[in-house]
């Protein structure tokens, strides 16, 4: 898949990977969901569910360093910021030939790296994130992904990305 292409199917992502709600059980199904495909894989990941201001689900992974909250909360940051994914960003302002310095961000507090997804309630818009970090960018995004349709009952193969060729 091309820039543009990955763009346009996380934007798709975006637009059905909706939540009816986002209260401390939701949170902690979908972080549960990560965390079990996780370690069933033998991954490596830090997982963070929240309400923007409000942590309602997390958990570092064995193999994870000090380093991966700071990958979460500079993610994160991106998503509260702009209400999309912090991959969408990323590789939107990369087409662009943007940084993150080039919109005003440190790159101390912001990463426009993947692995960050807006969690969309339905009539109440962008209220939080769900975020893994451990992995290369693509695959916390997809892990990220693929749990959110598992939860909501989407089909993953038609909203996944397909292979990096960029």
């Amino acid at each position: 898949m091309g820039l543009e292409e990955d763009i346009e199917k996380i934007a798709e992502q975006e637009r059905a990977l909706r939540l009816p709600r986002l209260d401390t059980h939701l949170a902690w199904a979908l972080g549960s969901l990560i965390r079990a495909m996780a370690d069933e894989r033998g991954l490596s990941v830090v997982i963070d569910v929240r309400r923007f201001g409000q942590p309602l689900f997390y958990t570092a992974l064995d193999g994870t360093t000090p380093d991966n909250p700071e990958w979460v909360r500079r993610k994160s940051n991106v998503v509260a910021r702009y209400h999309r994914s912090s991959y969408g960003a990323g590789l939107s302002w990369k087409l662009k030939g943007q940084t993150m310095e080039d919109r005003g961000h440190s790159v101390a507090d912001f990463a426009a790296h993947g692995g960050s997804f807006p969690l969309h309630v339905e009539a109440a818009g962008v209220v939080g994130s769900v975020t893994v970090s451990g992995l290369p960018q693509r695959a916390d995004h997809e892990l990220v992904i693929e749990a959110l349709c598992a939860l909501l009952g989407r089909d993953y193969a038609a909203l996944k990305l397909g292979s990096e060729t960029n």
